[in-house]
């Protein structure tokens, strides 16, 4: 788990970036929660996303957003962040000119950054979106939504209701060109306290079937 440092719009940016044995292997970056907030790139759920992935046969990235550790910058409302983001995929891009796909995967303001990114960015072909904020950030920009996906929200998020999260889906979902898988997960809050284990299956569960249908 190499630590790297690479340059964004803002200065430097710190992440942890894993490279697949396999040529060609697909890529995949991790979005941590809002920074003003604690949300860094070792977030346990990010980790343990990264750990799936990697396990799964991605390259895969992982940093923080400017301001946080060693990221140089400041806090920037989303914004800058998406800027931020745009630069980790370019990164990664370089050293992995032919990769075989390339997924998303965000959890809270982290999803709400890489769903933005993925409007900008046609090479993303897959999302995994955690505990998306649809209750107070926008996501009318999904129209159409680019890519098929993974939604996966908590029962008992007190931050985002549930109901804010379903009518995302819906909206979503009524596109015919594209698939969303949409979980509720009993029990979990928004960063899945106790559910960690329950979040992490699902989405390898879901990583694999993609996958699967990839290759047929």
């Amino acid at each position: 788990m190499p630590e790297i440092i690479f340059n964004g719009p803002e200065g430097r940016l710190e992440g942890r970036y894993h490279h697949a044995r396999r040529p060609n292997a697909p890529i995949a970056l991790m979005l941590h929660p809002h920074p003003q907030y604690g949300g860094t790139m070792n977030n346990r759920v990010i980790y343990a996303l990264y750990q799936i992935y990697v396990r799964r046969g991605f390259s895969v990235l992982r940093f923080n957003f400017r301001g946080v550790g060693r990221s140089q910058g400041t806090f920037d409302n989303g914004q800058g962040e998406l800027s931020d983001a745009a630069s980790a995929l370019d990164w990664m891009q370089a050293y992995n000119p032919n990769a075989a796909g390339c997924w998303i995967a965000g959890l809270s303001f982290g999803a709400w950054i890489g769903m933005q990114l993925m409007m900008r960015r046609p090479e993303i072909n897959a999302f995994v979106s955690i505990s998306p904020p649809a209750n107070n950030h926008d996501f009318t920009f999904l129209a159409p939504c680019p890519a098929s996906g993974l939604l996966i929200h908590g029962e008992q998020d007190t931050l985002v209701p549930v109901a804010s999260v379903d009518k995302l889906a819906n909206k979503l979902s009524s596109q015919k060109t594209i698939s969303i898988d949409y979980r509720i997960l009993a029990g979990a809050d928004h960063f899945f306290t106790e559910k960690l284990d329950a979040l992490t299956g699902a989405v390898d569960d879901y990583l694999v079937k993609s996958l699967r249908n990839q290759a047929a």
